[in-house]
């Protein structure tokens, strides 16, 4: 057995098989040229987009009530979730469907692994990436150069469609809300009102601020003018050559007079007894109206947001019909099988000269 104890006895050896290296070299790039030239072409089409921000969807956004100033663009957690939506199985499915994958990449839909093998087949074609500068893109493969591009814009789409679902069905959880809400406090103010309507009659209340100050006025009044025809009742009767029709009358208004401050007295008290009630319930009902109209008015919003398109993305490159090759690479491929075949080659000869002189029977025996 011969060692190779330096590099001069290396370059020997190869030398000596020089021609078997070539040889083997020179089929492997001929076979390398052979097999890349039947393999088909694959043209990838590209689109790139930014996530924008969902808060863009929220009713205080749009009319300017929002108490924060809100971002346009999307942030880690809004890349992440059109990331998520684009590697969804019902983007997978979508595509599958629309573009009729299963006669496309000639797989037959009755077997039993079709399903598997239609899916792994077009995620091995469908790449979705973050890029270094926070966007997104996504890119489709495809023989047909057309077909890549109209895959990638349609799954573009179907990303932006289903990022919109997800807000929208948010804005429907809103609305219900406002509506349960709005609905309660229907109720509710229906109810202080008929409240309100049953102290109002049982206290004789209608308007606490003008009401008070006219039962005062005219309990001042009246007393005022109760104390003076008293007065003038008392005076009369003590003066001689009055005539009693004369007192009987003044009687009369001075008995008149005190049942018509008997009465204002009566409802002055009622008046006082209800006025707190009253005005407990007023308050009620119109902050229990005020803050109706205001939940009616998000609810508004709310209904008009809902209907508006608002967009999950914006678009930065919109998805063209490529115009090279993606792959295959076969400069690269024959390059790489030619030096794959030296490399094993070398190895090869370099063994098989080192070990030549050995009795590889022996070897088996052990002995």
């Amino acid at each position: 057995m011969k060692h190779q104890d330096n590099l001069l006895d290396v370059l020997r050896t190869l030398f000596k098989w020089k021609k078997p290296i070539l040889y083997v070299c020179a089929l492997a790039v001929l076979g390398a040229v052979i097999i890349s030239l039947t393999l088909s072409n694959y043209y990838k089409a590209t689109t790139v987009f930014l996530a924008v921000s969902p808060d863009q969807a929220k009713p205080e956004s749009l009319y300017g009530k929002g108490q924060l100033r809100t971002e346009y663009y999307g942030n880690e957690n809004d890349i992440d979730r059109l990331l998520t939506i684009a590697a969804s199985a019902e983007l997978v499915n979508f595509m599958i469907d629309s573009f009729n994958l299963y006669e496309h990449y000639d797989i037959n839909p009755n077997n039993k692994r079709a399903a598997f093998k239609v899916r792994d087949k077009f995620l091995g074609l469908y790449e979705v990436t973050k890029t270094k500068r926070d966007a997104i893109e996504l890119s489709v493969e495809d023989k047909d150069k057309e077909l890549a591009a109209r895959m990638t814009k349609a799954a573009r789409e179907k990303v932006d469609e289903l990022a919109r679902r997800l807000m929208q069905e948010g804005l429907e959880k809103t609305i219900k809300s406002y509506e349960e809400n709005i609905k309660a406090k229907e109720t509710q103010l229906s109810a202080l009102s008929d409240s309100l309507i049953y102290l109002r009659k049982k206290f004789g209340i209608y308007n606490t601020a003008g009401q008070a100050e006219a039962l005062s006025s005219q309990v001042s009044e009246t007393e005022s003018m109760l104390v003076r025809n008293r007065a003038k009742l008392e005076t009369l009767k003590n003066t001689r050559g009055i005539p009693q029709d004369t007192i009987k009358l003044l009687n009369a208004t001075v008995a008149g007079m005190e049942e018509e401050f008997k009465s204002l007295a009566i409802k002055m008290e009622n008046f006082n007894n209800g006025l707190g009630k009253v005005g407990i319930f007023e308050r009620q009902y119109g902050e229990s109206n005020q803050t109706l109209s205001e939940d009616k008015e998000r609810l508004k919003q709310a209904l008009a947001t809902y209907q508006s398109v608002i967009p999950a993305m914006v678009i930065v490159e919109e998805a063209e019909v490529p115009v090279i090759k993606s792959r295959p690479k076969r400069s690269i491929i024959v390059l790489a099988a030619g030096a794959i075949a030296f490399l094993f080659s070398v190895l090869g000869v370099l063994l098989f000269d080192t070990y030549q002189d050995v009795n590889w029977r022996e070897v088996y025996h052990g002995k």
